[in-house]
């Protein structure tokens, strides 16, 4: 299958009603950047014109769908300059990726971004993009092992013998996962690029529609060429939504994508309950407990963990809405914040006697001072976030892969001071 969806998308890229798509989302990306330019003035002009489009489609006594559809467009324009900003911004941005070929998608069988055998620019990317892939896979390797809802998990069994079996089967059901993770990827690129670009958009799938009707975020489709023909850069698939549509994509019942969302559900749940307990222990046990108050009876330290996990949960859940990244750079910062401070202490008071507090406190530090600086660096949202401006100043993208060592030599030092 790798195979054909390699020639699949050598005819996408060639394809001439392809390129006429990418072509109109060029167009449409410097429109929004000559509304951005003509702020304010542009974002009354734009509300006139709506609202003219509305009274022009009421006099000629369109049908209904069409002005209930104008509508909407006029109840989704930005109420602010900044508003429209912010919103003119990222539709310039997506305009410009799906003017891309592929609709912004690397090619399936080519591992890295750049090009190996390209331009000076596309060699440094490829080589780049390498060093950062080998990075990232120590670095989720590292973190995963410092995770403490995850060690936690450990102290339930009763003897050493069987938490390395634990751990045994742990790896062997992982290794499945991503074994087979690959091999479904290929396959609903596959569906997509046969059973859906292409066809004509009346004659598309009606689970299609029902998506659309959920969440139009998740799945869209704009006929921008007008020729009622999907093309690749007409669609638009969320990652939150790959998952669920793969059942129906491969003409299973629907029944299947609700059992799938449930599982994702279980399993979010699952993860949230021991962090969510971890962290409220940590509180209680090692902050209130053993720092602010030694004397605290039983039935308070059960009373403040309760009341820690409870605001803990109702914090996750305000951040949590306001969306502040991507779910892949927060789980990404999670293991990056495992790998840099918790793991160089656990390494160390494992395999060196002469291990001690103030070496561990000190390790810990310089791996959480290095992250977060590595973060701020590579990270253009983070930088305006705080303020900073500008964007990302380090190439680099996997902070952790340094911190670590870091963490790790002045820890030793400072034990060995």
């Amino acid at each position: 299958e790798v195979r054909e969806i390699t020639a699949r998308e050598q005819q996408l890229l060639h394809d001439p009603k392809e390129l006429q798509v990418r072509g109109l989302h060029e167009q449409r990306a410097k429109d929004f950047q000559q509304l951005i330019a003509g702020l304010p003035q542009s974002l009354d002009a734009e509300r006139q014109r709506v609202s003219q489009v509305i009274a022009r489609l009421k006099a000629e006594d369109a049908p209904l769908a069409q002005i209930q559809a104008a509508e909407k467009v006029r109840a989704a324009l930005p109420r602010t300059e900044a508003e429209a900003r912010e919103l003119w911004q990222r539709a310039v941005v997506a305009n410009h990726q799906r003017a891309e070929p592929l609709a912004g998608m690397p090619p399936h069988a080519r591992p890295f971004a750049g090009d190996p055998d390209g331009t000076p620019a596309e060699q440094e990317a490829y080589s780049l993009s390498r060093r950062n892939f080998l990075a990232l896979v120590l670095v989720l390797m590292v973190g995963t092992a410092g995770l403490p809802h995850i060690l936690t998990r450990y102290y339930t069994v009763p003897t050493v013998a069987e938490a390395r079996t634990s751990v045994a089967w742990t790896l062997f059901f992982i290794a499945l996962l991503y074994l087979f993770a690959p091999a479904l990827a290929v396959m609903l690129k596959h569906e997509v690029l046969h059973q859906l670009v292409g066809t004509p958009i009346a004659e598309l799938p009606g689970w299609m529609k029902q998506w659309m009707r959920v969440d139009p975020g998740l799945l869209s489709i704009q006929d921008i060429n007008q020729d009622g023909i999907l093309q690749l850069g007409e669609l638009k698939l969320g990652g939150d939504v790959v998952m669920l549509m793969t059942p129906e994509l491969a003409g299973l019942p629907h029944v299947l994508a609700a059992m799938v969302a449930a599982g994702a559900l279980a399993a979010a749940l699952s993860t949230a309950d021991g962090l969510l307990l971890t962290i409220s222990s940590a509180l209680s046990h090692d902050v209130y407990y053993r720092v602010m108050n030694p004397r605290a009876s039983m039935t308070q330290r059960v009373t403040i963990s309760k009341a820690l996990l409870l605001a803990t949960a109702l914090t996750a859940a305000a951040v949590a809405a306001q969306k502040p990244a991507d779910i892949l750079l927060l789980v990404s910062a999670a293991f990056s914040l495992s790998g840099s401070t918790l793991v160089p202490v656990l390494v160390a008071g494992i395999f060196w006697k002469r291990a001690n507090k103030q070496g561990a406190a000190a390790g810990m530090l310089v791996g959480l001072g290095v992250t977060l600086y590595y973060m701020v660096g590579a990270h253009a949202g983070l930088r305006q976030a705080l303020g900073l401006g500008g964007g990302a100043v380090i190439s680099n993208p996997v902070p952790e892969a340094h911190a670590m060592p870091k963490a790790l030599i002045d820890g030793f030092i400072a034990q060995a001071l």
